[in-house]
């Protein structure tokens, strides 16, 4: 792992000479981090994440439930192939399950690693909601969100220095293990949520407002019923109505889709 991490930071070498300035400021929209090195700290994030979920017992593998993903790639690939993803050609975009009927989540890693628990799944009402939460999602990792927030959470002065440093790289898998925590700020999600109607309006087939009534849902019920979703992702205040005010104006809110195959997708899980 050590071996594979530091071939990636070589390059950070130039970003070094930075004015002090620009270290204890970054520009908005600055990431230290390359994309190539987004796409190999998410392979590190996934493979601790993997584990983690195998050894519970919880990790659902794709031969032994291969109609859930079946089911479950058809809704991602659409909203992958919508043609509004930046990086739809460099980043993997991989989706894995995680059997947890009490935990209402998903989340992404850096380089598009996808995780979602059976328990959100089995939260929502129909394919249009999935869609949008999957968008949601997508648009943190393409985006480059993850990354960007631990630049602003440890600082990029520290974060150079573990890049460039001659210390171990434990630090920064440690910070990196815990990407499926961060709590995104409040732009991010706005962004996110702007980004899934985005997408889904791309894909001519998914009402991109889908994610509107996730969260409409869940506001309704809140308290210690609220999805665990709403722990890391933060309501950044008139998110249904940015939604699906964006939704509008797109001119993408009536679409109706058949959900049996995300009825299926319940039942499987």
């Amino acid at each position: 792992m050590r071996a594979s991490f530091l071939t990636i930071l070589l390059p950070l070498a130039g970003v070094a000479a930075l004015t002090t300035a620009a270290i204890n400021k970054p520009a908005q929209g600055f990431n230290i981090f390359s994309v190539q090195q987004d796409i190999e700290l998410g392979a590190q994030v996934a493979r601790q994440t993997d584990s983690l979920y195998r050894a519970k017992g919880q990790l659902m593998s794709r031969s032994s439930h291969p109609r859930a993903y079946q089911l479950l790639d058809g809704v991602v690939k659409r909203v992958l192939d919508s043609g509004q993803i930046r990086y739809r050609k460099e980043f993997p975009w991989d989706v894995q399950l995680i059997k947890d009927d009490k935990v209402q989540n998903a989340f992404a890693t850096p380089g598009g690693h996808i995780y979602v628990f059976s328990g959100l799944i089995k939260y929502l009402d129909n394919e249009n909601q999935l869609a949008g939460v999957l968008g949601h999602e997508i648009a943190h990792a393409d985006r480059r969100h993850s990354t960007q927030t631990m630049q602003k959470q440890y600082g990029t002065s520290m974060l150079l220095g573990l890049l460039l440093g001659n210390r171990s790289n434990g630090q920064l898998v440690q910070i990196a293990a815990g990407l499926g925590q961060l709590k995104f700020s409040r732009s991010y999600e706005i962004e996110a949520d702007k980004y899934s109607t985005v997408y889904l309006n791309g894909t001519r087939y998914y009402a991109c407002d889908g994610a509107a009534g996730f969260f409409i849902k869940a506001e309704k019920e809140g308290g210690a019923r609220s999805p665990e979703f709403l722990s890391t992702h933060p309501n950044p205040g008139s998110r249904v109505q940015n939604i699906q005010r964006s939704a509008q104006q797109l001119g993408c809110t009536g679409r109706n889709v058949s959900n049996k195959n995300f009825e299926e997708l319940k039942r499987v899980l």
